[in-house]
Parts: C-alpha cells; structure tokens; sequence
C-alpha cells in the first residue's frame, strides 16, 4: 500500500476506512457509499493507479518496448492506442473530480448543519445571559434601594 501525506488530497474510500486516523463522519459516510459499490470501488482503484508515477513507468517502458521491438511503423496503431487510452483516462479524472466533489459536498452540508445549529444554540445562551443580566440589574436595584433606603430613612 502506497503512504500518502496527509495534506494530499488523495481519498480511496477503502484505504481511508482502514487508515485508522480520525475522519469527518460525513467524508467516512461517503467513503462507505463508495466502498459498497464495484463500480465506485473499479473505478476508484484505476484513478488511483492512473494518478500515480507507476502509471507514468509502465507507460514509458510499454512504449518504448512497442516503439523499438514490436512495430516497424509503430505510430499508427501506437496514435490509436494512445488516443483511445486518452479517452479513458479523462473519463476516469472527471470520475476521480466527482468523487472529489461528492466528498467535499457532504462535507459542505454537514458543516452548514452544525454551523446553523451552533448558531441557534449561541444564540439561545446570548438571550438566556441577558435575561440573567436583567434579573441581576433588578435584583442590585432592589437591593441598593433597600440598603439606600435604609441608610436614608436610618440618618
């Protein structure tokens, strides 16, 4: 398995269940979605290769090999392999942006959820601290003008 830096925006969802490191719950509720289906998981798998220097290496040693020993005028079929494969591949980033997406929009939601309900909940206690703020000006009125009151009506 290949380590990846943590800042790397790098997400296959069966890798990132078992990576054991604490995620967003909607990032692992996703990663969960996308585990259960074969054609994410495919799919998932060849963006993951097809994203990797490996990728560029195996690349590099087939065509070399195709150039030099297989073909004698290797640049027809190699132009229709490569344009074909180039279809693909772009098929799969756009796959690989859309997981990207999906990740980022459950996230997006769930931020927004707990950002509305932390503002309810502030907004809540703010109301409650001036109510208490309230009952305490009443309370030190009252009781100023008792002690005042006292001293005045006492002299």
């Amino acid at each position: 398995m290949t380590v990846h830096a943590p800042d790397r925006p790098h997400i296959v969802p069966r890798r990132l269940l078992a990576d054991g490191r604490d995620h967003h719950p909607s990032v692992l509720a996703e990663a969960r979605r996308r585990a259960g289906s074969v054609q994410l998981r495919v799919a998932d798998a060849i963006t993951a290769f097809a994203g990797s220097m490996r990728f560029v290496y195996v690349h590099v040693a087939l065509f070399a090999l195709w150039m030099l020993f297989f073909e004698k005028s290797p640049w027809p079929t190699l132009t229709l392999v490569v344009s074909l494969e180039a279809i693909f591949l772009s098929t799969f980033v756009m796959i690989g942006q859309n997981r990207q997406a999906a990740f980022q929009q459950v996230k997006a939601d769930h931020d927004f959820s707990s950002t509305e309900q932390e503002l309810h909940d502030n907004t809540t206690i703010t109301r409650q601290i001036a109510d208490l703020t309230a009952k305490i000006e009443q309370l030190t009125s009252e009781i100023h003008t008792e002690v005042v009151g006292k001293r005045t009506s006492g002299s």
